[in-house]
């Protein structure tokens, strides 16, 4: 039986690591090396090492353009922000993006597009469509009129919304079951993460690695400043994203990436912990530290009940009291034990690699081209 050709899909994303230091986008990356092989894959993203088989697609003035938007925090930074001297850059983002899709459309079999506001360039091309959505981008489908006209585009052509979170499935169906399938993609895991040592040190250390905000810190510095002391230390990594005073019993490392915690904090520590108050979708850094055993402390949200089953794959916490239970729980040895063994078993079987997670992509694929061929 002879092999499928394969298909020309071009992806865009609005963020992607300059270097291997870099940590924003990384998932991103781990996706586009583990698809190089299985497609003729083009790339809109900021610039960055990429496959040699990957077109990319980018001008120079575009590329730089983009990697002057990441170090701005992003689109969705930007948005948030509401600046009025900001109030420009998503149009220019657009207008960029709808150049891209333009000089490609007739190159390709489809396009798999990040997020659900870069899809608006491609109104009026006939290409299958694969929209990937995270947490982030429901609060995009608060604006008027967005909606209706995402649902449009979506009319013009074989498409699939793929959030990366069972979750999110709900939500979207009253805004596009009409117009689209609606299926989840999990992402997938680097091999690295399953392969990580544990040894937890004393004092214990507890690590957050987040974007910080208000939203996605929640109420972790007012929680945790009776629950941290010297047998238990908060350790903080992430871009100060908003004026936000960090207390002085927090140890604040600035901005990481993964070699970092694979290589020293992740072999370390006792677990991670997140209290956002913030629209996840599937956070990585919670999944890479589940692949590698980890436990994971974090605020009852919907993002986490998705990932987690409370004192079985990690423990949920609504309150300050329920934060010190957590940690008094956590530190008997038999309960840790268990948990992280849970949660090894969890990702693997459940969601397995970035190898994994293009085959399901492929999946999808197929079944766009099909469609459109039908």
């Amino acid at each position: 039986m002879p092999h499928s050709p394969k298909p020309t899909v071009l992806m865009i994303s609005t963020s992607y690591p300059q270097h291997a230091q870099d940590w924003r986008g990384t998932f991103i990356r781990e996706l586009v090396y583990a698809l190089a092989d299985q497609t003729h894959l083009k790339l809109c993203s900021p610039p960055g090492e990429i496959p040699n088989s990957v077109d990319y697609t980018c001008s120079p003035a575009q590329a730089a353009w983009l990697h002057q938007l990441l170090e701005q925090g992003g689109i969705a930074h930007i948005l948030r922000q509401k600046k009025p001297r900001q109030a420009l850059i998503p149009w220019q983002l657009l207008r960029l993006l709808r150049t891209t899709c333009r000089n490609h459309a007739d190159n390709i079999d489809l396009f798999h597009i990040n997020w659900l506001q870069n899809a608006l360039p491609i109104w009026g091309t006939s290409q299958p469509a694969l929209i990937s959505v995270l947490g982030q981008d429901l609060n995009l489908l608060k604006l008027p009129g967005l909606s209706s006209l995402l649902r449009t585009l979506c009319k013009q052509r074989p498409c699939l919304i793929a959030p990366n979170a069972d979750w999110m499935v709900p939500i979207l169906q009253p805004h596009f079951s009409t117009a689209a399938t609606i299926r989840t993609i999990p992402f997938g895991i680097a091999d690295s993460w399953y392969h990580l040592s544990n040894r937890p040190t004393f004092p214990r250390i507890w690590l957050v690695v987040s974007r910080i905000t208000r939203a996605k810190i929640g109420p972790l510095f007012e929680w945790g400043e009776t629950a941290f002391r010297r047998s238990d230390q908060l350790h903080l990594f992430g871009p100060l994203q908003e004026n936000l005073p960090i207390p002085n019993w927090v140890y604040y490392h600035g901005p990481t990436n993964p070699q970092a915690l694979q290589t020293h904090w992740f072999p370390q520590a006792t677990g991670l912990i997140t209290l956002s108050q913030h629209h996840e979708g599937r956070p990585q850094i919670l999944l890479e530290a589940m692949a590698a055993g980890l436990p994971i402390i974090a605020s009852d949200l919907p993002a986490h009940r998705d990932l987690i089953q409370h004192q079985h794959t990690g423990y949920l916490v609504r309150s300050c009291n329920d934060l010190h239970n957590a940690l008094q729980w956590l530190n008997h040895p038999t309960h840790r034990t268990h948990l992280s063994q849970a949660t090894q078993h969890w990702t693997k079987t459940t969601l397995g690699t970035w190898q994994d997670c293009a085959q399901r992509y492929q999946t999808a694929y197929r079944e766009l081209l099909m469609t459109s061929r039908n």
